[in-house]
């Protein structure tokens, strides 16, 4: 019986093993990182700070921004001022990785003056997350009406972001609350990437009739970017932190219309045809939040690794190449000159800007912090 014991302990180690190894061996093509501690041509300036957990940033198209803290209040920034008063303030649940998270603008905005949020609240069973609009009023906004909820929310893995795509469908990124099986479970709503009309209905074109699944198989989707010229949605997403006994293996992906991304059956990229693998990923943990792309390259904000990475990709044929991986303001030993990194936004102006997380419980403040910096070109 101890051998049988044995002999079935040392297979599924074998398993586990072969799984990371393919993983790894099928991406051998993809670019080695670059660190680049001090990036030559950029600038980099504090432009707000004093922020608390802030999550996620939006411009109007006055020049004025709105940025979410994570407690519960958006702000707004005027003149690179950032105002006393709350633009709106949401009752959330402020527990772990919960709260307010993504904002996004109606496409039509102003004309349609609307402003969407994703949050965390408490529901007398649990807590659960909802996307919500709000009626903007020049220098305040106020509740409109819900648009999603149902979505499962916990402690962590959350997702939350949300962004509006160039067919005018808002799409929502949502974890899977550390139950991995919701990810593979069509009827939940968590561990997916949502498509919903700005109403909150269901495109008749979704890949799942009558649902607002666009893709599943996710475990926390923190980023989501539309290709400028292709319109390719792009999303990050955080790696295992030890479930099954694999860490780390974020990625970089492309969604397509009803993709299986695999977790939590596989992890990486397992050339597997039932799933879809990364355009890019990493062994070790990263895990990488919101991105935009600027200057034809995607520049991705990460947490733990607090590097902005930059990813030149060349599309050709219908395909995406990866050129180069840099890490940016980072020296490799998870140690970044402005520590962790939660969205990065192309402004108005041209520039790059990138919000701080370093008052979110796992990070060390900085003075300032959390702060949002702004990157130009020399």
């Amino acid at each position: 019986m101890r051998n049988i014991q044995y002999f079935l302990t040392g297979f599924v180690f074998f398993v586990v093993l072969f799984s990371i190894n393919s993983a790894s061996g099928f991406y051998q093509g993809q670019p080695q990182d670059q660190f680049l501690p001090e990036v030559p041509g950029v600038q980099v300036e504090s432009w707000v700070e004093s922020l608390e957990i802030p999550w996620s940033l939006v411009f109007l198209p006055d020049g004025r921004a709105l940025v979410s803290e994570r407690p519960g209040r958006i702000r707004m920034v005027e003149n690179g001022s950032l105002r006393a008063e709350a633009y709106a303030t949401l009752e959330v649940a402020h527990i772990g990785e919960g709260g307010l998270m993504g904002l996004a603008l109606h496409p039509q905005f102003p004309d349609v003056p609307f402003i969407y949020a994703m949050h965390t609240f408490q529901r007398s069973n649990g807590v659960e997350n909802r996307v919500v609009r709000l009626l903007h009023e020049g220098d305040h906004g106020v509740f409109d009406t819900v648009i999603i909820d149902g979505i499962p929310g916990g402690r962590a893995h959350n997702g939350g972001r949300i962004a509006f795509g160039p067919d005018g469908m808002l799409y929502v990124t949502t974890g899977e609350i550390f139950q991995g099986h919701l990810a593979q479970d069509l009827s939940s709503l968590g561990g997916k990437i949502l498509r919903i009309t700005p109403e909150g209905g269901i495109p008749e074109d979704n890949p799942f009739s009558g649902s607002p699944v666009y893709s599943y198989g996710h475990r926390n989707p923190q980023g989501l970017v539309f290709h400028p010229e292709t319109g390719s949605l792009f999303s990050s997403e955080h790696g295992p932190s030890g479930e099954q006994g694999w860490y780390g293996h974020d990625e970089i992906n492309i969604i397509v219309p009803g993709g299986n991304y695999g977790w939590p059956e596989v992890i990486g990229a397992p050339g597997d045809e039932r799933f879809v693998d990364p355009l890019v990923f990493w062994e070790p943990a990263t895990p990488p939040s919101g991105m935009t792309f600027w200057n034809r390259d995607l520049l991705i904000a990460t947490l733990r690794s607090q590097a902005l990475v930059r990813i030149v990709v060349e599309t050709g044929d219908g395909t995406y190449q990866v050129q180069e991986i840099e890490r940016w303001f980072a020296d490799g030993d998870f140690s970044g000159r402005f520590g962790r990194l939660r969205d990065a936004v192309t402004g108005p102006d041209g520039s790059l800007y990138v919000l701080t997380s370093n008052r979110d419980g796992r990070g060390s403040p900085r003075e300032g912090d959390d702060r949002i910096l702004r990157i130009t070109r020399k």
